[in-house]
């Protein structure tokens, strides 16, 4: 299976009734198709997927894979609090066609090493569908260390891993970790470039939302290894980056979906709305530029 490259981690478009919009799903999954991004991730954490029902769940997924209709492949964020919970979702994405599971650490919980390992391969074992680790400590408040995931990449329906943090010795790390049958993936935008740079094979991005085809050249560049074409793409999105930082994601990146027609950019709670204010108006001026970002790499 070919994950890797520009990946977009798909925001959940929601109706002035809170209801799902999936005409707005619709664009916005064409958008990402016209832009080059070379895999869909749907129901992750931009995704909302925890403010979404069960039936919510199933409707968005099945509508994402019909309407990519193969094109490129599509990851379920199946990840949850608990290891039963997670192999149920991730059977319930395998029977609705889903080519692979993104699974979170267990959030809150803060399993042990030895109790990530069991979850993973319990996961592996039993969810029916390729799996994708997914590191992010500062929101699960654990971190899946490299010890442990060169462990578990032996296991056969264990293909790469999502890591989000940034640091030099981590990103290092992970890279050493890679292998044909083992993708190591960036999970964080702001260092996106200096990750592929150093060998993760793609990046699962938020930003790739706004700018699918910016997004997309500078994850051809990293990976190809071009160190200044890398650092052109990077500068070129550095302002709407900053932009996206004022707020826990995906308040700030739906706020920018109303601008390029995508939906109404609303959040379910317990997030809320961006203000009306310098965060908004500097995010819509960093996606003003998006014409020229499209073309940075050239």
């Amino acid at each position: 299976m070919n994950i890797r490259g520009s990946i977009c981690a798909l925001v959940t478009p929601f109706a002035a009734d809170g209801a799902l919009d999936l005409e707005a799903f619709a664009r916005l999954l064409d958008y990402q198709l016209a832009g080059g991004t070379q895999a869909l991730v749907v129901a992750g954490s931009t995704g909302e997927a925890h403010m979404l029902e069960h039936d919510e769940f199933d409707r968005l997924l099945a509508f994402a894979l019909e309407h990519v209709a193969g094109r490129v492949p599509v990851l379920a964020g199946t990840g949850e609090a608990g290891t039963a919970k997670t192999v149920a979702l991730t059977r319930r994405a395998r029977d609705l066609g889903a080519d692979a599971a993104l699974v979170v650490v267990p959030y809150y919980v803060r399993p042990t090493q030895e109790g990530l390992r069991r979850h993973y391969l319990e996961v592996a074992e039993h969810g029916g569908l390729p799996v994708v680790l997914y590191n992010v400590p500062s929101r699960t408040g654990c971190d899946l260390l490299p010890e442990t995931v060169a462990a578990l990449r032996d296991h056969p329906a264990i293909i790469g891993i999502k890591e989000a943090r940034s640091d030099r010795e981590r990103i290092l790390a992970l890279a050493e970790l890679v292998r044909p049958d083992f993708v190591y993936l960036s999970g964080d935008d702001g260092s996106a470039g200096e990750a592929m740079l150093a060998g993760a094979a793609g990046t699962i991005s938020v930003v790739a939302n706004l700018v699918p085809q910016a997004f997309r050249a500078l994850c051809d560049a990293a990976t190809a290894g071009d160190d200044a074409a890398t650092a052109r793409c990077h500068a070129a999105l550095g302002p709407l980056l900053e932009a996206l930082d004022c707020a826990p994601n995906p308040i700030a990146v739906k706020a920018g979906m109303p601008v390029l027609g995508l939906g109404l950019g609303l959040p379910r709670l317990p997030l809320v709305e961006l203000n009306d204010g310098p965060d908004r108006a500097r995010l819509h001026q960093a996606l003003s530029s998006l014409a020229s970002l499209a073309t940075v790499a050239g």
